[in-house]
């Protein structure tokens, strides 16, 4: 089966031609009909995550073996199953499950596989994703049906949607008129939004360098929008809040956002930490304790979360951000992480499969 692989750190993706595994148990095959871009993959492409002055985290370090298949944002249908499989080949669609645990640990035996501490087995770093004609997947139960929703937005709702979806769990109850910061108007950011609206919320206040980002975050639900980069970002925040911020979702998460996002909250508020553009925190510790601030990460969301926020989908008319459809092939996988990296796109990138 093809699949379009990453041979080394910082390479292009090139097509390959690779065996087509056994399936046992309750795995199946998954032939992929959309695939979104995440900027994550931007990252895996390189090799390695920013830690700051902790230097890097090589994608390798996590358990990647090249050549590396990314994409983790997968709708598809099934092609064939393991012989325990109750689901069968045909043309049912479903949103793949891509933050697979070990199995074995105790976040795992609590359905809580994001919080995995064993031997992780995520499509697209430590398996391969869904860059590829077609995916393995280890067991069924990581199959969610896609129902009503469109295919190409389902497919973002496995990972922009379920770390939005799972980042609000983080900050709430937050009554709904109290300013909620959402600091990256990106792919990630605009599910935030979108979700925190559908939720009830009525004072969103989007953050970003782009006004054509801010543009989309309005359209998506803001109430509020400030360009970054101004001299007193945490004044400007709060401006457009109308108070101090009782929570921030911060989807860029580097040294001045997480700062801006301190100095602008309220005592007893909540920052959720999300982005994976580097750096670290350069906020007074003092403060910290004396404004009784809440700082908390976010890594993705787990399967149970998934199948609440595809119900919540399936049941409201979300507010859905401009989707660009590629073809899936090697050269629109190297496009789609271009135009991410060169934040040259609108919204989110999509593969398609022909």
């Amino acid at each position: 089966m093809k699949v379009f692989a990453h041979t080394e750190p910082g390479g292009a993706a090139q097509e390959l031609e690779v065996e087509r595994p056994e399936l046992e148990g309750s795995a199946v095959m998954i032939r992929v009909t959309n695939s979104g871009v995440c900027h994550s993959d931007v990252h895996c492409q390189d090799g390695y995550f920013d830690l700051g002055s902790a230097g890097r985290y090589e994608l390798t370090a996590a358990g990647a073996q090249y050549p590396v298949v990314l994409g983790h944002e997968i709708v598809g249908e099934v092609v064939a199953a393991g012989p325990d499989a109750t689901v069968t080949p045909g043309d049912t669609k479903y949103i793949v499950f891509p933050w697979i645990g070990c199995g074995e640990c105790q976040a795992c035996s609590e359905d809580r596989e994001n919080y995995c501490s064993g031997k992780k087995r995520n499509l697209s770093v430590q398996r391969r994703g869904g860059y590829a004609e077609e995916v393995h997947v280890p067991d069924e139960r990581y199959l969610v049906p896609l129902g009503d929703i469109d295919p190409s937005f389902g497919a973002t709702l496995a990972c922009s949607g379920l770390t939005s979806y799972s980042a609000i769990q983080k900050i709430m109850p937050v009554p709904a008129d109290k300013p909620v910061a959402v600091i990256g108007a990106g792919g990630v950011g605009l599910m935030t939004i979108a979700l925190l609206k559908a939720l009830g919320h009525e004072n969103i206040v989007a953050v970003d360098m782009s006004e054509k980002a801010l543009e989309n975050a309005t359209a998506m639900g803001a109430t509020a929008t400030v360009v970054a980069g101004g001299e007193a970002p945490h004044q400007d925040i709060v401006a457009a809040g109308g108070e101090k911020i009782a929570a921030a979702i911060d989807l860029v998460n580097n040294g001045d956002t997480s700062s801006a996002a301190l100095f602008a909250m309220a005592n007893g508020g909540t920052l959720v930490s999300v982005g994976l553009f580097g750096g670290q925190f350069t906020f007074p510790t003092a403060l910290v304790a004396f404004n009784l601030l809440n700082i908390r990460g976010n890594f993705v969301g787990s399967l149970p979360e998934l199948k609440e926020l595809v119900k919540l989908a399936q049941d409201t008319d979300l507010p859905k951000p401009p989707i660009t459809e590629l073809p899936l092939t090697a050269q629109e996988v190297n496009s789609a992480l271009d135009g991410l990296r060169n934040r040259t796109f609108n919204g989110r990138a999509v593969l398609v499969a022909g």
